[in-house]
């Protein structure tokens, strides 16, 4: 195939992750070993900095920076939840494309995002103008199909099994047999994150905290919930409990979400954590119900971070790069988990359109017969990813995280109205 001379241009989507970044700098390095690529840009704030032209060069930044945003967390391009919706939008986004040589285009993001991306690069095949769109992966919810694990994952699990753990202590101090704990954890409408509050059990140890986690894939019935607090309290002096905010009833309805919804139609879930405790604090007298909500801390809490996690990251941008100069386009990155006892990883790729709007689930078989508590599968699937710890460096007893100098890029085009 025919060497294609040209621009990279990196966008970021969706909910940050604690390793998001580190996906960042996995594309910025391979970039600069091709000769092909002859500038490296950022869009600011995804899609919308495409729209408006709001682009930065990346190749100026110093490698102490680059470096940086292998531990850093957040967004550092900025994100959005943006739908481009109209045909203007696509046309613009080409137009922008044009005018800056853009050839390579890498879109970190979830489900929504690879559909932004696909539908981009079908729009440049339609007109006739040569791109390579790669997306690489990322949410915390681990719900995009096809891939063994999303980046982010590992790191919120890690941070959830960390602060059971924590919250347990605590509890155990406080409890008399008439205190119920409750963390309500993300994840949408699949329980990934729920359950990989599972790795805080030690091993032997079936009583440990959590001694429940409600699950999306287990239909939530009241009566047996306020059954299971019942058991755990005549055993323990506490019973901790992990909720996923996209638990629903046996009518498929969500427990707790807002009526609202976002960009591209997703329920505002939350609240699930308070709608147990007043099931559970109006059912049982005498029952001290507490709610924690570790909310965005589970997303960007890279101080109990997964160095697994940022590494894969790492190594998923720069597969990108390797696909889209060998040639490819229309593709996700994908993490391949290999065959052998001991853990290992490597990349393949995805068509876009089998990764777009799709959503895994939790698998059943890797949930207990109780539906409330995970076997050794999901603890085989799920340890390994959680391995080693993230190093960042501190001034004044603080981590230092990094900024970039966000140098921008003239704009050649008309302004254009979001």
């Amino acid at each position: 195939m025919a060497e294609l001379v040209g621009n990279v241009l990196v966008g970021q989507s969706g909910g940050p992750t604690s390793v998001i970044n580190a996906s960042v700098a996995g594309i910025i390095a391979e970039a600069l070993n091709h000769e092909c690529i002859e500038e490296i840009y950022g869009t600011l704030n995804g899609v919308l900095g495409i729209l408006q032209e709001d682009l930065i060069d990346l190749a100026s930044e110093s490698q102490q920076q680059i470096r940086a945003l292998k531990h850093s967390p957040g967004a550092a391009l900025g994100t959005c939840r943006f739908k481009l919706k109209k045909q203007a939008d696509f046309d613009r986004v080409l137009e922008v494309f044009k005018a800056h040589n853009i050839r390579y285009f890498f879109y970190i993001g979830g489900n929504d995002s690879q559909d932004t991306a696909d539908k981009i690069s079908k729009l440049a095949q339609a007109q006739g103008y040569e791109l390579r769109v790669i997306g690489v992966p990322k949410t915390i919810d681990n719900d995009l199909p096809i891939t063994d694990h999303c980046p982010g994952y590992a790191s919120a699990i890690k941070y959830i099994a960390t602060s059971v753990r924590e919250v347990a202590a605590d509890n155990e101090a406080m409890g008399q047999g008439d205190l119920v704990s409750i963390i309500e954890v993300m994840g949408r409408s699949a329980g990934w994150i729920a359950a990989g509050a599972a790795l805080a059990k030690r091993k032997d140890h079936p009583h440990d905290p959590p001694h429940l986690i409600y699950l999306p894939e287990i239909p939530f019935d009241q009566a047996k919930c306020l059954e299971d607090v019942k058991r755990v309290l005549k055993r323990e002096k506490f019973c901790q409990i992990v909720v996923a905010e996209g638990l629903v009833d046996a009518d498929g309805n969500y427990v707790a979400a807002d009526a609202a919804t976002d960009a591209f139609g997703h329920a505002q879930l939350g609240g699930a954590g308070d709608a147990l405790a007043e099931i559970i604090g109006s059912n049982l007298p005498g029952v001290k119900v507490r709610v924690a909500k570790p909310g965005l801390l589970q997303r960007c809490a890279a101080h109990a971070g997964s160095k697994t996690d940022a590494d894969e990251a790492f190594l998923a941008g720069e597969a990108a790069v390797e696909a889209a100069i060998n040639g490819e386009t229309d593709k996700m990155v994908t993490l391949l988990r290999g065959d052998k006892d001991a853990y290992s990883c490597e990349t393949g790729l995805a068509p876009l359109s089998d990764v777009a709007n799709s959503i895994k689930k939790l698998p059943r078989e890797w949930i207990n017969e109780d539906g409330t508590s995970m076997n050794f599968q999901f603890l085989r699937y799920a340890q390994p990813l959680i391995q080693g710890e993230t190093v960042i460096p501190h001034v004044d007893g603080v981590p230092v995280f990094a900024r970039l100098d966000k140098v921008r890029v003239d704009k050649v085009l008309p302004a254009y109205e979001v």
